[in-house]
Order: structure tokens, then C-alpha cells, then sequence
């Protein structure tokens, strides 16, 4: 599987360096037009900001008159940007961004003033459609400036809000301030060959965060964050992860959902073909006590698991001691574990720790072998239905 993961790799280095040639002869004219940001004064000294000249080229290429324009941040620059947002709806039809140099955050004294809002995000595209952004550059937010205090009010680093029709790939994604990329009311985007990086212990830099979005596909890359790989939130359906290692952080979590009594739903969320490394949590589902809604056809299918602390999570007591049951729950139902197998660090590798009030329902465990590093490996189940086949540690729970 290694030699075909290489030969993989190999042939999509290749083709993206022949479409980058294509691209150049495609988009260089004046039907295609491209727009480098060098043409608009900026400096790229990792010193200046560039701000002004990333919004000049920006407007002057969605204000284009043509099917497909590109817009170039290129190689060997550094590019300081302070808050940004690109803003549509554009003229051209297709906006491609070439990210080949190194776009960076300013410090955190130098983010207005030293403050912040909660509605902040470093770079922002906003009701743009048919985007591309693709190259072999690094966006980093330069989070350590902001990780010691703790604000949560931290700025995301790159959104995609109201965007449909959208591709993000290949570029590295390195020390957000909070999420590194997130996805909000957003149809058809397809992120793929990313690289994110942040330390283990950076609090809150989830990897991709989605919220409010249908058809999202994140397949071909690695996430290795202080938080979860990817967070899937409220009002998402059609989500589907495929080959995609994760670690360091907190798994790939649906949720949390219900908070404060909140009405959510998630839904066709499948998870395909993951490696969880050294994460505190591999596949998980959280929900609040009190809350409405549901989480339903959930699918974690062919998973290794490798030293990994809680495997298998379904937890509709999130952030609560149980001393009280609430009147309501987030019903989870239709939700399959198929083909998990590898190791933890805990003794307890399937938890199903659901809602007396609304119990978890047609809940199948298949083909799973998880083994402890420290004991003898067990499951707690409780007020969950389903099925069980071929699973160790047994979960007695479900028949």
C-alpha cells in the first residue's frame, strides 16, 4: 500500500507541475490575464505589509471581464499581509490564486492595535465562487504570538464564507492564530494535498473547521494540529474525509452539537481510509446535555489507530459531570464503525458514553481490533442500541 502511496505522490507532483505550466500558457493573455501582486508595489521583504497590494491586485482581477484570471503571489517572496478579505461577487467566472511564495500574519501587537474581535479572521474570502487557490506556498499565522494568553477572541487564519464551487490545494498551512482553515455556508469545496502544522500543545488550532456546509470533501492530506483535525459543526451534510493522516490532536470530531440548547444537525458524514497517530481522540461524536437535533449516517470506515488515548468516542454527556439529566438530547443514530484496527494508550478503546434521555440507536460495530499498550483493552457502553460483529474489545451493550 506504501509503494502505491509513493507512485500516488509522484504522479500528482507531476501533474501539478505540468498544470502550473499549462497555467501559465493558459491564463498569459488577454483573455486569461494574470495579476502579480509584484505589479501592484508589493515588497515581499517579510517585512513591509502588503496589504494594499494583495487589494489592489485582488479587485482589479474579480473585476475582470474574463472567464478565468489568475492572480500570482510567487516563489522566493515572503509577504507580510495584515487583515484581509478578498470579497466577491467578481466579474471573472473562475478566480485562480497561484500561492508559490510565503504569505504571513503580522505579530500580534501589530494586529490592529494589539486587539481583537471574535468575528476576526486573518485572511477572508467572502461570497466568491469558482475559486481556486493552489501552489506550493506557506500561509503562516504566526500563532505563538497569541497562544500564551489564552484570548479567545484569537483570529481564525484563512475563511471560506458564502464560497461555492472552490478548490484549495497543496499549499502548507503552518501555526494559526485559532483554526487554520475554516468552511461557512459554503456548497461544493473540494480541499486536497494540504499540509497543516502546529504544535501539540497550541490551544484551539483545529485543523478545518465546517460549519453550515454541504458537499465538502477533504481527501489527500496530513493534519497535525493542537486540536481536532477536522471539526464538522452544525448545519453540515454530505462531508466526506478520505486518506487523510491525523496527528498530533484531538481526531476528527463531529460536534460539539447542542450547546446552550441549541437545535443542530449533522448529517452523510463519512470518514474513509484515516491514520490517527499519536491524537488524544480518534473518531468522535460530542454533544451537549439539553440539546436538540441530531447526528445521523455517520460512517468511520477503514481506520488505523496508533497510540491513540480514546479510539472510538460517542459522548452525548460533553463538558458535563452527569449529576443531572437534562430533558433533552442531540439524537445520534445510523452511525457505522467499520474496519478499525491498531493501538491505544488507555484501557477503555470504545467509549459510548450516550443519553439516558435519547439514547444513541442503530449504532454497528464491524471488523475492529483495537488493542492497549498499558492493560487489557475494554469498552463502556452506556444506552446505546446496535450491532456488533467481529469486534475486540467486546461491547456487550450492543447484540
Amino acid at each position: 500500500m506504501e509503494f502505491f502511496r509513493i507512485i500516488w505522490v509522484i504522479y500528482c507532483s507531476l501533474s501539478i507541475i505540468q498544470g502550473k505550466a499549462i497555467g501559465a500558457s493558459r491564463y498569459g493573455n488577454d483573455e486569461n490575464p494574470v495579476f502579480n501582486v509584484m505589479d501592484h508595489s508589493a515588497i515581499g521583504d517579510g517585512i513591509a505589509d502588503d496589504y494594499q497590494a494583495f487589494l489592489d491586485a485582488w479587485t482589479t482581477m474579480c473585476n475582470t471581464a474574463a472567464t478565468n484570471a489568475i492572480l500570482v503571489v510567487p516563489k522566493g517572496k515572503t509577504f507580510v499581509v495584515s487583515r484581509i478579505s478578498f470579497n466577491g461577487t467578481c466579474t471573472v467566472q473562475k478566480p485562480f490564486i497561484q500561492v508559490d511564495g510565503d504569505i504571513v500574519a503580522p505579530t500580534r501587537e501589530g494586529w490592529s492595535g494589539g486587539k481583537s474581535r471574535p468575528t476576526d479572521t486573518w485572511i477572508t474570502f467572502n461570497n466568491v465562487n469558482g475559486l481556486t487557490i493552489n501552489g506550493s506556498g506557506r500561509i503562516d499565522g504566526r500563532g505563538s504570538y497569541w497562544w500564551d494568553l489564552h484570548d479567545k477572541n484569537r483570529p481564525s487564519a484563512l475563511r471560506l464564507e458564502n464560497c461555492n464551487d472552490c478548490q484549495l490545494s497543496w499549499l502548507t498551512h503552518v501555526n494559526s492564530q485559532r483554526n487554520h482553515i475554516s468552511i461557512s455556508d459554503c456548497n461544493n469545496v473540494v480541499i486536497s494535498h494540504v499540509n497543516i502544522i502546529a504544535p501539540e500543545d497550541s490551544p484551539n488550532t483545529d485543523g478545518i473547521d465546517i460549519s453550515l456546509s454541504q458537499n465538502i470533501r477533504i481527501e489527500h492530506s496530513s493534519i497535525g494540529t493542537g486540536d481536532d483535525c477536522v471539526a464538522i459543526n452544525g448545519g453540515c451534510k454530505f462531508i466526506n474525509i478520505t486518506d487523510v493522516n491525523c496527528g498530533p490532536g484531538h481526531g476528527i470530531s463531529i460536534g460539539s452539537l447542542g450547546k446552550n440548547g441549541k437545535e443542530e444537525t449533522v448529517e452523510e458524514v463519512h470518514v474513509h481510509s484515516v491514520i490517527f497517530s499519536g491524537t488524544m481522540n480518534g473518531a468522535r461524536i460530542k454533544t451537549w446535555e439539553g440539546g436538540r437535533g441530531f447526528a445521523r449516517k455517520i460512517s468511520f470506515d477503514q481506520i488505523i489507530v496508533s497510540e491513540v488515548y480514546n479510539p472510538i468516542v460517542i459522548d452525548q454527556h460533553y463538558f458535563s459531570d452527569q449529576s443531572s439529566v437534562e430533558a433533552s438530547a442531540v439524537a445520534i443514530s445510523d452511525v457505522t464503525f467499520n474496519g478499525i484496527s491498531g493501538t491505544s494508550t488507555n484501557d477503555i478503546v470504545i467509549n459510548l458514553n450516550c443519553s439516558a434521555v435519547i439514547p444513541c440507536t442503530s449504532i454497528s460495530m464491524s471488523n475492529i481490533n483495537i488493542q492497549s499498550t498499558n492493560s487489557v483493552a475494554s469498552s463502556n457502553c452506556e444506552n446505546a442500541r446496535g450491532t456488533v460483529i467481529e469486534t475486540s474489545p467486546d461491547v456487550p451493550c450492543l447484540t
